[in-house]
């Protein structure tokens, strides 16, 4: 008999007398892992009778019903089936182990449930099965319960409930298809359960960058690269690493891990919006190499110093962002950062799915209820039109635009674009277009499964802003409420960096990080090469890993030319120089650059000699290039990288630095 009429036969037997009507069974998918038992399953209601099963309990009570001879039929009255009686398992002293050799035959860890279904389905059990349960006795069959190995199945029984996802069951001998049981009995341990698999990433995308390698500064004695102040990629690889999966080597940028943290760079004197740090030291995971560390350190600015902001939150309300990670996350947050505005900002909202739509007029900071009602009633349904949107964002950012004020659409979203502009390459040229408005943008990423990461870091890449990813709500708040100056006013634009190498000093050099903000070396002068921003309070740092001269040389010597063939400058060779550090940036409102430089002599610091910020900074370096499997890594080590973060916490009020101890610690596991 098929099992749906089976189950309600077996209901109707076990409620017999019951008023109560049960809730519906939840849905089991084949295949799936087995939910972790924790606690009984909610009762569930009757089956709808199919074709062959009896119409209702009333009839079923006066109808004989067969079961292939498997079943007895039931009085009227019967509160028991006729299942038989389980005789109750053997008796052993406490505290014995429980025996599983092949030699003798293991507890049966269903006889008390088949005892209970006995006795009208009155045991409060609950038991998951997996494919793992042997009993080393082929099929047995002990007191009517069949458990044969070598299918998924799931047999629940609670109060006057039974609920399974495999066939092949019948009163007089539950054919139970494979076992490993989830409850504990007096006659055998707690087996262990394999935890759910974690979401897939097949339907996340990421832009793997080639990682630099060593460049010679005979053949390129520049290197040149627009800054990056992003910080999405540390947070979404914790969300990976605690989710207990290994992130995809496109997910970690170095830059951003290294950037997610503060450091305790000087405050800007004089004409400059940002002070220029350089510390050199030896590198940690390569003994004859030095590694140099470059800062930068935006002015803080009091909130009572910003200026007023125009904010356009452009907010993905499509069906993929229902799950509680995407938008009633972002509600929360933002609802923290609207808390943060006053009477002078202005604040927008322009919500898209299949098509676009205003949420909310440009309206005073002050009218908090307002703007808060509105944020609370957004809800996710529908494809994702999301060039729509951008488009009308921005035409309301410019509509509402405050001149010298802080300017900027806010999007939010986890990057499925799916109607009409979707190409990245396409979102970029529309982006570009849309940021010679002098409109800033912030991107926010949310969610996971679907997260389109290479999407949204262009978007911000090309929108003169800035990227992060949220979490949680704590990272809502770190990015939106406790870094909200940094996030959303920028006191510098086009922010460049080039550095010249001295070739008497340095054999060979290398950037860690940035791949994809690399700029040409003429682009440095070229005031029409857009580049990154810098945000009130933001820190940006950078390393430089160097090979001294006389150092193990990367390749073999040349057999048809010597590098000494090519004369050094006289003032290289006789110089303490290592390198010089040029920048370039643009004031908020001004159209020309700015120049300033700084120089790195050389030393032999010791490595303890060097500043916590320095190491920490090469611990995060190290964690990220251990993710990534490196080749340049030389013989760096988790345990190494976990001890030089730990020796180098520093100040660390917000405990940043201590999480990523337990996240590097977690990633050491995962690569194992």
């Amino acid at each position: 008999m098929k099992l749906r009429q089976l189950l309600v036969f077996l209901l109707i037997l076990a409620l017999a007398g019951c008023s109560e009507e049960p809730p519906k069974p939840e849905k089991k998918t084949a295949g799936s892992a087995p939910p972790k038992i924790s606690a009984p399953a909610p009762p569930i209601p009757e089956q709808q009778p199919t074709q062959d099963a009896a119409p209702a309990a009333s009839q079923e009570k006066e109808k004989s019903t067969q079961t292939s001879g498997a079943v007895s039929q039931p009085e009227p009255q019967q509160e028991q089936t006729a299942v038989p009686e389980a005789a109750p398992p053997a008796k052993k002293k406490e505290g014995a182990p429980a025996e599983h050799s092949s030699s003798k035959q293991p507890p049966d860890p269903f006889a008390d449930i088949v005892s209970g279904i006995a006795q009208g389905l009155q045991t409060d059990s609950s038991l998951e099965i997996d494919s793992n349960y042997d009993n080393n006795a082929g099929n047995p069959v002990t007191q009517g319960v069949n458990v044969r190995k070598g299918e998924v199945a799931t047999l629940t029984i609670q109060g006057a409930v039974i609920s399974s996802s495999a066939g092949n069951t019948a009163v007089q001998g539950i054919n139970v298809v494979t076992a490993e049981p989830a409850v504990s009995y007096a006659s055998a341990p707690m087996p262990s359960i394999t935890p759910p698999s974690p979401p897939p990433q097949d339907g996340e995308t990421y832009n793997k960058a080639k990682e630099t390698g060593f460049l010679s500064p005979l053949a390129k004695p520049l290197s040149t690269f627009s800054i990056d102040v992003d910080t999405a990629s540390y947070s979404n690889v914790r969300r990976l690493i605690n989710e207990g999966q290994r992130p995809p080597a496109g997910a970690v940028r170095i830059e951003e891990l290294i950037n997610y943290f503060s450091y305790a760079y000087p405050q800007p004197g004089g004409e400059h919006p940002f002070s220029v740090t350089t510390e050199l030291g030896p590198c940690p995971w390569s003994s004859s190499h030095k590694l140099v560390r470059i800062g930068l350190k935006a002015k803080d600015m009091d909130k009572k110093e910003l200026p007023p902001s125009n904010l356009v939150f452009l907010i993905d309300v499509s069906g993929s962002m229902a799950d509680a990670n995407k938008l009633p996350l972002l509600k929360q947050g933002m609802n923290m950062l609207v808390r943060q505005l006053g009477a002078k900002d202005r604040v927008a909202m322009v919500v898209y799915a299949g098509s676009d739509a205003v949420a909310l007029e440009p309206t005073p900071g002050s009218e908090q209820g307002k703007i808060l009602a509105a944020i609370n009633a957004l809800g996710a349904g529908g494809s994702t039109h999301a060039s729509s949107g951008i488009v009308t964002a921005y035409q309301l950012a410019e509509r509402s635009f405050i001149s010298g004020g802080n300017n900027r659409v806010i999007l939010a979203s986890d990057g499925d674009f799916n109607v009409g502009v979707t190409s990245p390459e396409a979102l970029q040229k529309l982006i570009e277009e849309k940021r010679k408005t002098g409109v800033h943008l912030t991107v926010l990423g949310f969610g996971m499964g679907n997260y389109r990461d290479d999407t949204m870091e262009i978007l911000a890449d090309k929108g003169n802003g800035s990227y992060a990813y949220i979490d949680s709500l704590l990272e809502a708040k770190k990015v939106l409420v406790k870094e909200m100056s940094g996030t959303l006013f920028t006191v510098a634009k086009d922010v460049k960096i080039q550095v010249e190498f001295n070739p008497a000093k340095i054999s060979a050099y290398r950037l860690l990080g940035y791949e994809n903000r690399a700029l040409a070396d003429e682009d440095f002068n070229n005031d029409k090469k857009d580049a990154g921003e810098i945000g009130a309070g933001h820190t940006v740092t950078a390393l430089y890993e160097l090979i001294p001269v006389g150092a193990p040389p990367l390749v073999d010597p040349l057999k048809y030319q010597k590098p000494e063939q090519k004369p050094l400058p006289a003032e290289g060779a006789a110089s303490s120089e290592l390198m010089t550090v040029k920048l370039r940036y643009k004031p908020l409102h001004a159209d020309t650059s700015v120049l300033l430089d700084t120089v790195v002599a050389d030393s032999d610091t010791a490595l303890a000699q060097t500043s916590a910020d320095f190491r920490f900074a090469a611990a995060v370096a190290g964690y990220g290039m251990l993710l990534t499997g490196s080749e340049l890594a030389g013989g760096l080590t988790w345990p190494q990288v976990i001890q030089l973060a730990k020796e180098a916490r520093g100040s660390d009020e917000e405990g940043y630095r201590a999480e990523f101890f337990r996240l590097a610690e977690s990633a050491e596991l995962l690569s194992k």
